[in-house]
């Protein structure tokens, strides 16, 4: 009797509530109604096993919408770390990069000078000796023509993998925004749901 008491008095207070309290109170009344009744009536005895198979039900899916929620948390947060790790990879590759491109500057450099040492020559007159230094010359100017031209490329895309990496991570951030819109949506609607079953019931 004072049980029944307390849990009159909680219900005049409370109300039905919302969500998970609602069908709490909702099972609570049909409870007190069934054992206040003289009769057996069992359709209240059906509708208390239908509200209790509602809110385990309910209470088994929220368990699983927070499951959910931790694990895909926990799998940002890995990705997170991992996006990371590339950056200070991308930043090592740039200031060596940097150090290449100084490099190719420098050679750009001799192969100029290279250019007007070899039209001096040939400006000189024509020896065997002055021919064979000639052709060496060309042949240096080749090989840092090449290399050149390698440090250059390799710069090209370092510059290309980092815009690809930045553009990675901005879109990571808007796929966490929106994870995060999508958690609270799918809960809400979720209550909502259970909300109108109950109301049926």
């Amino acid at each position: 009797k004072i049980l029944e008491e307390v849990i009159r008095r909680r219900l005049l207070i409370d109300g039905d509530g919302t969500g998970d309290d609602r069908r709490i109170n909702m099972l609570l009344k049909s409870f007190i109604k069934w054992i206040n009744s003289s009769d057996v009536d069992n359709t209240l005895h059906e509708r208390m096993l239908s509200q209790l198979a509602q809110c385990e039900f309910a209470q088994k899916k929220s368990r699983l919408v927070s499951n959910m929620s931790r694990e895909e948390l926990k799998s940002y947060e890995n990705l997170s770390k991992e996006i990371e790790v590339q950056i200070e990879k991308a930043k090592e590759d740039i200031e060596k990069t940097k150090a290449e491109l100084q490099d190719a500057k420098r050679v750009r450099k001799n192969r100029i000078e290279y250019d007007v040492l070899a039209k001096v020559i040939n400006e000189q007159p024509d020896r065997l000796e002055t021919h064979i230094k000639l052709e060496t010359l060309q042949q240096e100017l080749g090989a840092l023509k090449k290399k050149s031209e390698q440090l250059e490329h390799k710069l090209e895309m370092r510059r290309k993998q980092f815009h690809v990496l930045i553009s990675s991570i901005h879109s990571l951030q808007g796929m966490l925004d929106e994870g995060d819109e999508e958690i609270m949506d799918v809960s809400l609607e979720n209550d909502t749901d259970m909300q109108i079953s109950c109301d049926n019931s």
